[in-house]
């Protein structure tokens, strides 16, 4: 078999990973139309991530975020995003390089996007500095009207748990 000198699967992935960039840059400048919203899944310890240490020991190897209603300071650049978002009512900001996410969903249109991240670097939990979360924002957590109690948030099928931000929003 032909040696591949150009690295046709390097560059399929990184024209994906800009169709991600580009999904998020719009969202972050004009919000997110229609019921579009993502699930967007990444390696929890990849380099270049920075989460509370209290999400890092929640979510040791990957983390699956919501972004739909409760999200906050959304920015795109050209290796990674920040955005906030609210855990159990603790504001959070988080920073995810490209390269750290596993995959993309917008399951309103059935789209998304699975990356193969086995050449992601993996740190130690003592290099990653918590990411500051933005100290004016309060949130509680929201409750079931019918129960009176949290929502429990739910499993996906890779074992890490899908952090459901419908329980922040106001009802």
């Amino acid at each position: 078999m032909a040696t591949d000198h150009i690295r046709y699967d390097v560059l399929a992935r990184d024209a994906l990973r800009g169709v991600l960039r580009k999904v998020l840059t719009d969202a972050a400048s004009q919000g997110l139309p229609g019921e579009h919203h993502f699930f967007i899944t990444f390696v929890s310890k990849a380099e270049g991530v920075k989460l509370s240490s209290r999400l890092l020991a929640q979510y040791p190897e990957e983390m699956t975020i919501i972004l739909q209603h409760q999200f906050w300071d959304l920015t795109v650049l050209e290796d990674r995003f920040e955005v906030g978002l609210s855990f159990g009512g603790i504001p959070e900001r988080l920073i995810v390089p490209f390269s750290a996410i596993k995959s993309f969903l917008d399951p309103s249109v059935k789209f998304g996007l699975q990356f193969d991240t086995s050449d992601v670097a993996d740190v130690s939990a003592e290099t990653l500095p918590a990411a500051p979360a933005p100290s004016a924002v309060e949130v509680a957590p929201a409750t079931d009207p019918a129960e009176g109690t949290e929502e429990p948030a739910a499993p996906n099928q890779g074992g890490a748990e899908v952090v459901r931000l419908d329980r922040f929003r106001k009802k």
